[in-house]
């Protein structure tokens, strides 16, 4: 099997090293000038993994995308459209695509799924792969367990079977929709999780897991997935790595932001909480930790005390009115 790995930062280097460990071709694509690819040209390895002699580290995005039957993508989730068109200019009526990020385009709601599809691949050549593990663990060989879901059955199937192992454990999706939207949605949890542990409310992560995933769920159910993917490895079962770890940067974002100071690496939850409160007025669905989070982190921005601002919004959601704890 035949692999490129476009996007060779964090999870996409990873992913790279993982799959030459399994005795697979794989290419390695980044642009020339950014910072990870010239990292892992110039010293062969980056703060994750060292570049494995198996893999063949190019810039040239025509060569890796011609050399691929799986094209695997791993970039920020808001530049997945320009980045298809650039695809899109070379020959893939044959290629199989696997989207190893979390995310939904903040200006329109679309699933990343659906930005491929809405770019001309077939839905039947689109695949997702999702779920739990931070890269620090894996490399010290620290199992876990992910989904690959897919419309295409078959497609799913091969790339689950081919792709585990004892470090990771895959499971078959079955709800594109649900799978794509709470991969996404954990993020923006995770965000919410760190603002607790700035706030020093740390107690309220386990409210926080269980109305999470009651809120993603609505929305899963609303958009015409299965709600119970919200319970599923895409999005609750994602929960320990994005809000108790030290490596998450959507849990270490929130919780620098309300102590006032900046966190450098990126944060996907700050997009996909926009993304998400444009879907909850869309669908008419009540998305109150969604709003919390958006709330922090776009409307109140020229405030000095990002603290007591938290503290206030989260004090909203103990003010609401009472409902049944599985209401729709």
């Amino acid at each position: 099997m035949k692999i490129s790995v476009l996007g060779c930062g964090r999870w996409g280097s990873f992913i790279a090293w993982y799959l030459a460990n399994k005795g697979y071709d794989v290419y390695s694509w980044g642009p020339e000038e950014d910072y990870s690819y010239k990292v892992l040209k110039e010293t062969g390895k980056n703060e994750y993994v060292s570049l494995d002699p198996r893999i063949t580290l190019t810039c040239n995005l025509q060569e890796a995308v011609e050399h691929a039957e799986i094209i695997i993508i791993s970039i920020s989730s808001q530049g997945l459209d320009g980045f298809i068109k650039r695809i899109r200019a070379f020959d893939v009526s044959d290629k199989n695509f696997v989207l190893c990020m979390k995310g939904i385009e903040v200006s329109t709601g679309r699933r990343l799924s659906e930005v491929l599809t809405d770019n001309g691949i077939s839905p039947e050549r689109i695949a997702v792969w999702v779920g739990p593990g931070h890269i620090q663990a894996f490399v010290q060989g620290i199992p876990n367990c992910m989904v690959i879901d897919s419309q295409n059955e078959e497609l799913k199937r091969y790339l689950a079977d081919n792709f585990k192992s004892e470090l990771i454990r895959f499971y078959y999706g079955d709800d594109l929709i649900g799978t794509e939207i709470g991969a996404a949605a954990k993020n923006v949890m995770g965000i919410l999780a760190g603002m607790l542990d700035g706030c020093g409310l740390v107690s309220l992560k386990g409210p926080l897991m269980s109305r999470g995933a009651r809120e993603v769920a609505r929305l899963i159910r609303a958009m015409g997935g299965n709600e119970l993917s919200a319970y599923g490895l895409a999005h609750l079962g994602d929960y320990e790595t994005t809000l108790f770890s030290p490596y998450s940067h959507n849990r270490a974002y929130g919780e620098l932001l309300v102590q006032g100071k900046k966190f450098e690496k990126l944060a996907e939850g700050v997009t996909t909480a926009a993304a998400m409160k444009k879907l909850g007025e869309k669908y008419g669905v009540d998305l109150p930790l969604t709003n919390t989070v958006y709330e922090v982190c776009y409307t109140q921005k020229d405030v000095e005390d990002y603290k007591s601002l938290a503290s206030e919004v989260l004090s909203k959601l103990f003010s609401r009115d009472t409902k049944t704890e599985f209401y729709q």
